[in-house]
């Protein structure tokens, strides 16, 4: 006897998984954001995290945001020549940079490299039993493992992101000389004058919450992981995914939030 697949009970069953993961993710939340409070603090955890993080992403956030402010700059030119307005690269770059693509390709490129390792290690340790040896010698996880990574991606991410806005002005500014002949000069005067603090403070503090976002989904993805090796693969990949996908949804509601001009 055939059955009938029953199109309800499919969604149901993934209403209820999608409800059940949502649940889970709250209690990991709130587990580690209460660690990061609660004594006892492991500082040489924490500086390794900072230095992993911060340090060791520069060259992947340095390239990306030069290569970036270049092609803007670019294409800005391109479509302003249609209406003679070729004077507005530099603000529209300077802009642009600060406010959306310095915090959001940097914390993408940082989620791809933070959280997959973020994940890859967790989910080691988690099928080689040895987060559950820190249980056993009275060692809470979340204190040891989850916090510096945490704490770590929120405060360094602003600074990477700061890095990130220079080098991405300084791409347009390099591109527009050389290539568009705009005088080195007048170009980065204009983008000064135009260039507000607001714009850069909020690039800031997008930045702090996405990288929140990447290591939180790089811990959960990690500490949840099981079944070996394959396990460990597919909570890398799905730390990456997830993380960029609540990036661009944090970067909108962010914006929507923040900029109400």
């Amino acid at each position: 006897m055939t059955t009938i697949p029953n199109p309800a009970a499919n969604i149901g069953r993934a209403t209820l998984g999608f409800l059940a993961d949502v649940g889970r993710l709250a209690v990991f939340l709130a587990r580690s954001v209460g660690a990061i409070f609660s004594p006892p603090f492991y500082f040489g955890n924490q500086l390794r995290q900072m230095l992993s993080v911060g340090y060791y992403s520069l060259p992947v956030v340095g390239l990306t945001a030069l290569f970036t402010g270049a092609v803007l700059a670019q294409q800005i030119y391109i479509g302003t020549g249609r209406f003679d307005a070729e004077s507005t690269v530099p603000t529209i770059v300077v802009f642009g940079i600060t406010r959306e693509l310095g915090p959001v390709i940097a914390s993408l490129m940082v989620a791809g490299r933070v959280s997959a390792a973020m994940a890859a290690e967790l989910g080691t340790m988690r099928v080689t039993e040895q987060i559950d040896a820190l249980t056993t010698l009275a060692t809470n996880p979340f204190r040891y493992l989850i916090a510096p990574r945490i704490l770590a991606a929120t405060l360094m991410m602003p600074l990477l992101v700061l890095i990130s806005d220079i080098i991405g002005v300084m791409g347009g500014w390099l591109l527009s000389t050389t290539v568009l002949n705009y005088n080195s000069i007048g170009y980065l005067q204009r983008s000064l004058d135009f260039m507000e603090t607001w714009d850069v403070v909020s690039g800031l503090i997008k930045a702090g919450i996405f990288g929140f976002i990447l290591s939180l989904m790089g811990c959960y993805q990690g500490f949840n992981s099981s079944g070996g090796a394959q396990g460990v693969g597919r909570a890398t990949t799905n730390a990456v995914v997830s993380a960029s996908i609540l990036i661009l949804a944090a970067n909108y509601a962010v914006t929507s939030i923040v900029f109400t001009d």
